[in-house]
């Protein structure tokens, strides 16, 4: 028999496509014998949040519900689709709501399967949302028996109290069933790293019940959140078919027998898992002995790329936007914005890069800024903000007969460009992309309303030190599209005479490995001390960390790339004792 996994593309709550998605494929099947498979809530798309409580979408998914089991036929082939069931109560209230398997046939819709594990870490708060089931499925279709999971139902963890794939174990054991294969439909979001621990989890998951395990996974960018895709089948330790990364696909797999040898210990006692991975800081000793972040790899920036130009055009596309806006400063951070736009623009779409110099900018600044838009072939505005800077300044002094001075004077030049960007954005209406990197945000090492400002943060979950190893990458793999003075020189914010980066924070190795440590959730500030990294700095860094919370609480969504990111799955108080 045949498998046809469905890797699937849709916005969320798009209830008219997804209709369209089924009718065509119904209308294209003639008495298949196949079976289609599609992701997890495919019916509804992924992550619903609030949504799923609203009234309106219950109503409209309720009339697609309607719609879809209306196609239903005779000669219609047999789907597993991901949906939700809803219970109500007497005023139209969900009592409960599951997160099911339909099996939809020429009988109509049957929910076959309820998902068991409901994950409720980082950006997961599905326990707030949905009833968890409590009962095996074993799938008989044309003489062929399936075991049938829903995404972290494939992994095992200390946070949960039962363990999905064990107990389906157990039951095929007791009545002596061989499957043919185990089926997990997904939406399992990206990070880096995921997709091995994926393949790694499926390999066990396939020696334990000796038959091929076939994983369907969505495609999208949801707000910050993306889904890579990337379905697969894997028959032992062996990876037999691979869907497309961040595209739609169909994979067409014709089941096969059992081919690697069958394993129950692994995939029975391994605690490796999604969970308990977020704990898990990224530091290494390198080469000296020292503490630091791994060195990204060319695979790594590969996959970081287009990550980030999926993330940026998805969220550009469900916004509505065409026009997109960078301030340019001289540089690293605005500069790598500016080339993975430039990487990333459709044909319809139009970039432009505004300099805004003030009293410190340097001269190098605004010829690295037009050397490199001139050789991308972007449109380079310049828009100074020495006059209304020093007006402001006179003003000031004359309202409050107190001069601007200090943090004061720095801050007021980063929110003149803020608001110079938004009124280019006005009247063009195009979606500015802010320019800040993981370490600025975990430190507020930003100006609230002024470098903080944008629709969308690309480089918000990397590290200074990986932005420089992204742009090299980009230029070693694209020609050096970011001039070598920019990445070379010492960052600088430029609000002040001869101001670099480190006169106000650790050189950026040492910070960042100090910040992964504490956002890792598994190093404290003695942990990092004993690792050899410097008391002072350490202590200045967690201070810095703590007292930062009310900015990122007003930032913008920040593309996530790492396991543990700022954003949705980043929940502390702005107000505590530090």
């Amino acid at each position: 028999m045949q498998i046809n996994i469905h890797q699937t593309h849709h916005t969320i709550g798009d209830f008219d496509n997804i209709f369209t998605y089924l009718k065509n494929l119904i209308e294209k099947s003639e008495d298949s014998k196949d079976l289609f498979v599609f992701p997890e809530l495919f019916l509804t798309g992924y992550p619903l949040q609030d949504l799923c409580l609203q009234r309106s979408f219950i109503e409209r998914y309720e009339d697609l519900l309607a719609k879809i089991d209306a196609l239903r036929n005779p000669k219609m082939p047999t789907m597993l689709i991901g949906g939700l069931e809803y219970e109500m109560d007497d005023h139209g209230i969900p009592l409960k709501i599951r997160n099911v398997i339909y099996e939809f046939n020429s009988s109509g819709l049957k929910p076959l399967y309820t998902k068991k594990l409901l994950p409720n870490y980082d950006i997961f708060d599905e326990q707030k949302y949905f009833s968890a089931g409590n009962k095996n499925t074993i799938y008989n279709f044309e003489g062929h028996t399936f075991g049938l999971l829903i995404c972290e139902d494939m992994w095992m963890s200390s946070m949960h109290s039962t363990d999905p794939v064990k107990e389906l174990f157990e039951e095929v054991q007791a009545e002596d069933i061989q499957l043919d294969g185990v089926i997990n439909l997904s939406a399992s979001p990206f990070y880096l790293g995921k997709d091995k621990t994926r393949l790694i989890r499926a390999s066990e998951i396939s020696q334990l019940f000796g038959c091929p395990f076939i994983y369907t996974n969505r495609v999208g960018g949801e707000d910050e959140i993306l889904f890579d895709g990337s379905s697969f089948v894997v028959n032992g330790a062996k990876l037999t078919h691979r869907a497309k990364f961040y595209q739609k696909d169909i994979l067409s797999y014709q089941l096969e027998k059992f081919s690697g040898e069958i394993d129950h210990k692994k995939a029975l006692n391994d605690k490796v898992n999604s969970w308990e991975s977020l704990f898990k800081a990224n530091i290494s000793k390198n080469e000296g002995g020292e503490f630091r972040l791994p060195e990204l790899t060319d695979e790594d920036c590969e996959e970081i790329l287009q990550s980030l130009r999926f993330g940026i055009q998805e969220y550009a596309r469900k916004s509505g936007f065409k026009n997109f806006d960078v301030a340019l400063s001289g540089g690293i951070d605005s500069a790598l914005v500016l080339a993975i736009m430039k990487l990333s623009l459709e044909e319809n779409q139009n970039l432009e890069a505004i300099f805004m110099p003030g009293f410190f900018s340097a001269t190098m600044s605004y010829d690295l800024s037009f050397e490199m838009c001139k050789k991308i072939g972007v449109k380079l505005s310049t828009f100074p903000i020495k006059f209304a800077h020093s007006s402001l300044r006179n003003q000031y002094n004359d309202v409050f007969k107190d001069p601007m001075e200090g943090l004061c004077d720095e801050n007021i030049q980063s929110r003149l460009r803020g608001a110079i960007l938004y009124a280019r954005s006005n009247q063009r209406n195009s979606m500015v992309l802010n320019t800040s990197n993981k370490s600025e945000l975990s430190v507020g090492y930003s100006t609230l309303y002024g470098d903080s400002v944008g629709a969308i943060s690309p480089l918000g979950d990397l590290y200074k030190t990986e932005v420089f190893a992204l742009s090299r990458y980009i230029n070693k793999k694209y020609g050096e599209i970011i001039p070598n003075g920019i990445i070379d020189r010492p960052p600088s914010a430029e609000l002040r005479e001869d101001q670099e980066d480190s006169q106000s924070l650790p050189e950026y190795p040492v910070l960042d490995t100090i910040l992964e440590g504490l956002l890792s959730y598994r190093l404290s500030t003695g942990d990092l001390i004993e690792m050899g990294l410097n008391n002072e700095e350490v202590s200045k860094v967690f201070k810095l960390y703590s007292r930062s919370e009310y900015k990122r609480k007003q930032f913008c969504p920040i593309i996530k790339i790492k396991a543990k990111s700022f954003g949705t799955g980043y929940r502390i108080p702005i107000c505590k004792k530090n």
